[in-house]
Order: structure tokens, then sequence, then C-alpha cells
């Protein structure tokens, strides 16, 4: 008897303990998980790619544009955040082009978008397209990227990887003048160098399946999904996360008189291309920025929108015109001289073009 009243007493107890540690019916505000959910991790569409962007991509570009067509065009595709890896590049002060690609939501799915825009002979035009389409089953990896509006009819870009290679082709009906797209451009290109982007990738812990900007409603209303200014770009290159400016500024002090005609090319790498005295040209796979100008006495340019690291800068007065170091042609005595920018941040570098290259 004594022993039943004690063990019924311990049930008692026991129940009261459980209950205390329990919900209660009717009161479920009682029984709140305070401890951290984990997220649902996330799966984006056409996230493959983003393990194969980062690096120094180069090679030619045709193009029926009025920009035309060139021997190489030199990428560096470098993480700016754990879901998004973006590039800019210069031609010279009125056309420059800044690339991104990174994870959006967008009709109720996560998707890798792609933003391709930049400076056309001084005005501004930016454009998104969202992944439409993928195959990375074979040799080959592609990715289809279409305007999220109008979709493939307006304009497309198809990305196409095969070991080291990339194509990058663009299509597009004009501005709606064409009933159906036309060549717009095509980039034929091999990855140079990957280790310039390392530092970022392992910052970022990079790639990570983060989405990077909500676009559900984005685009609702409009025709496509081009903008023409910084105000109504729904992700505004100033809103881009890490990059920093470098302002290099150039004098001519040899030759003693500059032809304003003849252009100056200011080139930025992550390597030296020089060993001592002894110029090194595979170190040109290295380069990363690089711009014509004007060559008036001094001339000074900021290299926005640029990835953090350590970076050589050299100039060269073009007195031939060919675009490249050449015999007869000014550059600076004091080779690959030193310059180093921070997340965020600016630096500057100043470069006297004084040696007439033998």
């Amino acid at each position: 008897m004594i022993t039943n009243r004690i063990n019924q007493s311990l049930l008692v107890l026991l129940t009261a303990s459980l209950g205390l540690l329990g919900c209660k019916k009717n009161e479920p505000e009682v029984c709140e998980d305070d401890s951290p959910q984990e997220e649902p991790a996330l799966s984006v569409i056409g996230f493959g790619i983003m393990d194969k962007l980062p690096g120094i991509w180069n090679g030619p570009v045709d193009s029926p544009t009025p920009l035309g067509s060139y021997p190489e065009w030199i990428v560096d595709f470098r993480p700016i955040s754990s879901a998004q890896v973006s590039a800019k590049n210069e031609l010279d002060s009125l056309n420059d082009i800044f690339m991104s690609f990174f994870v959006v939501k967008h009709d109720n799915a996560y998707k890798m978008a792609f933003r391709n825009g930049g400076g056309f002979a001084g005005a501004e035009r930016n454009s998104y397209m969202i992944i439409d389409s993928l195959d990375e089953a074979g040799a080959e990896s592609f990715y289809r990227f279409v305007d999220p509006i109008s979709g493939g009819n307006r304009v497309f870009t198809d990305v196409t990887f095969k070991d080291d290679s990339l194509i990058m082709h663009t299509y597009t009906n004009q501005y709606n003048t064409l009933s159906e797209p036309v060549t717009h451009m095509i980039w034929r290109a091999d990855l140079r160098d990957n280790t310039s982007a390392q530092s970022a990738i392992s910052q970022f812990n990079y790639p990570q399946q983060e989405m990077v900007r909500d676009f559900s409603t984005t685009f609702q209303g409009l025709s496509e999904a081009i903008f023409y200014s910084s105000s109504s770009d729904p992700y505004p290159q100033q809103e881009q996360p890490h990059l920093g400016v470098s302002n290099v500024t150039v004098n001519v002090s040899n030759p003693a008189s500059v032809d304003p005609a003849k252009k100056v090319l200011i080139i930025i790498t992550t390597e030296p291309l020089f060993d001592g005295f002894v110029f090194n040209p595979s170190r040109l796979d290295f380069r990363s920025r690089y711009v014509f100008v004007g060559a008036e006495s001094t001339t000074g340019f900021d290299f926005d929108y640029m990835h953090p690291g350590d970076y050589y800068v050299n100039a060269i007065y073009d007195e031939n015109g060919d675009f490249n170091f050449s015999s007869g042609d000014y550059m600076n005595s004091s080779f690959d001289i030193p310059l180093t920018l921070s997340s965020e941040g600016t630096a500057s570098a100043s470069v006297d073009i004084n040696f007439q290259i033998p």
C-alpha cells in the first residue's frame, strides 16, 4: 500500500514536470521553440556556372555593332559576395562594360541572373537576363539567359564552357526593329589565370546558394528589362559590394612633344610584367584592367568597381598605333609600379612615361 502511494506520487510529480517542459493544450505560446532554426538550403537553377566563371579570360570579339570587332577582350571575373561574381572593363573614357552573375528569386524560383551593360558612347545602358535553359550533362556546359519580360524574342545570351574555354554569344532584335534576334557579339575566350580570384573565393566561401536580389516583382509593368539610368536600375553599379576605385595618373615627359591624336595605354596586372629589366610577355596573361586614353601631357583615369587586391601598373605612349609594347614606343622606366586596393577602398598610382623602347 505504501509502495503504491509512493509510485503514484512519483508519477504525479513526473507528469507535472513534463507538463512544465512540454506544450499546454490551447496555449501554443507556452511551447514556442526559441532555438535557432536552420534555413532550408536553396536550390538555384543554373548555379553550376558559378564554379566556372572566376578567373582572367582572354579572347577575340566578333561584333557587327559600332564598337566593332577586336582581337582580344580581357575579363577578370572574381566573387564580390558569396553568391555573385563580376567584372568591369574599359575600352576608353566613353565605353565600358560591367558584367555580373548572381542569384535571384524570380517567378517563384531561385535562378541565376546575368547583368550586362555599362557606358556606350557616354550613354548608360544596363540589361538583365535570367537563366532560361541549361545543359551540364556532357563535355560542354551550356547556359542560356533571356530577358525576363520579353524572353528570347528580344535578347538572349548563350554561355558555353568546355575545359578552359568559354564562348559568350549574345543575340538581339536591335530594339524590336527585327522580327527575330541576330548576333550582337561573340566572345571566344580562354582561361589565362585563376589565382587572382582565390583570395575572394576564400573570403566569401564562394559559391553559396544565397539570394542576392529578389526580382519577384521587379519587372512588373515593364516592356523589357533594360535600364538607361541608375535611378531606375534595380541593381545599379553603386550598390555592388566589395569593389573599390583606383586612380592612375600618367605624365608624359618623353617624348618632349606630345601628339594629342595619339593614345596612352594604361595596363594593370596582377603579376609584374618585368623580371628586373627584362620584359616577360607571358605575364600579359595577368592583365586585369586596361584602358586607352588621350595622350595629353598629364592624364588621370579612375578604374572604378575594381576588385580589391595587389596590382602592378605600366603605361605606354603608343607612338606607332599598334596598341602594344613595340620598339619606338615610350613607357615608364620605373617598371611595375605597385598598387594595392582594399575592399570598397580607394588607391592611387603615378606613372611617368620617360623611356623609349629600343
